[in-house]
């Protein structure tokens, strides 16, 4: 078995490609640019002419000396339990990226919640300070991908929980956001989840890992050198509204941003905010995270489509005052809600409206708490529902959950929220 092998030692050898999704398709680029032709291309939902199913494909991986695994493959499957137990090295292409990648310029952003956002606020932080950035990893971009420029000064990389288990080395700087309960599907349970989520920072690379303030991490030990950030200075919070980070939690990402690039770059901290409130306008939050997306008289619709766990949502029904309709449920992954609703609980005028497997059981949750719960059909109807139930106050779609029951991803979800709000009276 090769230890800790980059891309660039895998001429000569039999390597499988396990998944045909977007790290896929840059891996078989990847692949393609040092000569190595994959010995198998296995899929769970194959292409025609470029993958084979993975059952009919198992006794080539079997035979292969690497098999370059995709993320959504989780490695406690029994068919990638048999083939490492095989003597087959299961990697990744992050894995194989890490390296040989340089990892001093290299600034790493996992946590249950907060990544995106705060990994965007890095690469826009290292912008406004005049430093070239790739902004990569579970943001939609991989860093080994020929089609990428990687002539950057820094990296910036979104890490889940998916790509952290596979990791043999880390980072220079870390930035952690927060720490709960998610993809238990893949993971089994919350202690593997964690442990995988955290796997990277025990490795021997020296690194630093900044803690943001968020109270989820007060209490979880972490190896290695660790700055814990607590509440945001009165600077930084100044900084979120002229960023329009809507919250206290992006008050945390945010800060957690400036304090990684001030270590990063070596820079006292009021001359990243100064550099910052400079060029606020080229920054744009995310999508579907906390985004007003339309307002019809009284009534205002707020997309946080990201949020696919209870965690953000949780978050986000702390930002929202007054009269509300909660949207949420999607693909059911078994996390655990009843945190959100002892918080939905706790408010006053509130209604939730639920869809897909996750949403029903959220619905008898709550009305197993007395709540006010009703089950759509699908988010158009929950659309209709909201406004059946709301004349005044805000339509919150935070589901807590994956999209992959009704659409190919969360980004395909929100678009289409924004689209069923935004229909003129008469075709709704």
């Amino acid at each position: 078995m090769l230890p800790e092998p980059g891309f660039s030692d895998l001429a000569g050898r039999r390597v499988g490609v396990w998944g045909l999704g977007v790290e896929g398709r840059a891996t078989l680029r990847a692949l393609s640019a040092v000569g190595v032709s994959p010995f198998v291309v296995a899929d769970d939902h194959p292409v025609p002419g470029e993958s084979r199913l993975t059952t009919e494909a198992l006794p080539d991986l079997l035979q292969c000396d690497v098999v370059i695994k995709g993320p959504g493959i989780s490695p406690y499957r029994d068919d990638v339990v048999r083939v490492a137990s095989a003597g087959v090295l299961v990697t990744s292409a992050l894995a194989l990226w890490m390296t040989d990648a340089s990892l001093e310029r290299v600034i790493a952003v996992t946590g249950t919640k907060g990544k995106s956002t705060t990994a965007s606020l890095v690469a826009f932080l290292l912008a406004a300070s005049d430093h070239s950035v790739l902004l990569a990893g579970n943001i939609g971009v991989a860093p080994y991908d020929p089609l990428v420029i990687d002539e950057c000064e820094w990296v910036v990389l979104e890490v889940s929980s998916f790509q952290a288990r596979d990791l043999r080395r880390c980072p220079r700087y870390v930035g952690l956001t927060s720490l709960g309960s998610d993809h238990l599907d893949w993971h089994g349970d919350v202690e593997t989840y964690r442990r995988d989520k955290l796997s990277f920072l025990h490795h021997r690379d020296p690194h630093v890992t900044i803690v943001s303030g968020d109270p989820s991490l007060t209490q979880v030990p972490l190896p290695g050198d660790v700055m814990r950030l607590s509440d945001a200075s009165p600077a930084v919070r100044d900084l979120a509204r002229q960023l329009e980070l809507v919250g206290d939690h992006n008050g945390h990402n945010l800060d957690l941003a400036l304090h990684l690039v001030a270590f990063a770059l070596d820079s006292p901290l009021d001359v990243i905010i100064s550099r910052a409130s400079e060029h606020h306008r080229d920054f744009s939050p995310l999508p579907g995270r906390l985004s007003v997306v339309h307002r019809d008289g009284p009534l205002t619709f707020i997309d946080d489509g990201l949020a696919t766990s209870a965690l953000p949502t949780l978050a986000a029904l702390r930002v929202v005052d007054g009269p509300l309709v909660l949207i949420a449920g999607g693909f059911d992954r078994g996390v655990d809600y009843q945190p959100l609703v002892d918080e939905l609980v706790q408010r006053r005028e509130t209604s939730l409206v639920t869809i897909g497997p996750a949403g029903r059981r959220l619905g008898l949750l709550a009305r197993d708490a007395g709540l006010e719960a009703h089950d759509a059909a699908d988010l158009a109807d929950a659309v209709r529902m909201a406004r059946r139930l709301l004349d005044r106050g805000t339509v919150l779609f935070s589901p807590a959950a994956p999209s992959f029951d009704a659409y190919e991803n969360w980004a395909a979800r929100s678009a289409d929220f924004t689209r069923l709000v935004r229909l003129p009276a008469d075709e709704r």
